[in-house]
């Protein structure tokens, strides 16, 4: 994997916890917080009724199942389709 250094500015509070950190453990939660605020982020689009339950998904980056998942754990109820059965029986 191709690797690229980044310089962040970060706030002293914020700056100290991330120094008791190694590097693989600071990748992990960049990539945790940035699946977190996709999945966020195409939820408040599927909300407001700017995309569909499937374009959401994709949008976030995974799957229709566990786009259900995370709509219900913030209290949305996604449409029941055959897909979606499909994915949660398999």
């Amino acid at each position: 994997m191709a690797e690229t250094s980044l310089t962040l500015t970060l706030p002293n509070a914020l700056a100290r916890e991330f120094e008791s950190l190694n590097q693989d453990l600071l990748l992990e939660l960049l990539e945790r917080g940035l699946r977190e605020m996709k999945i966020d982020r195409a939820l408040s689009l599927y909300r407001q009724g700017g995309i569909s339950f499937g374009a959401t998904a994709e949008r976030a980056g995974i799957s229709q199942s566990e786009l259900a998942r995370h709509a219900y754990a913030r209290g949305l109820e996604p449409p029941v389709t055959s897909e979606l059965l499909v994915e949660e029986l398999s």
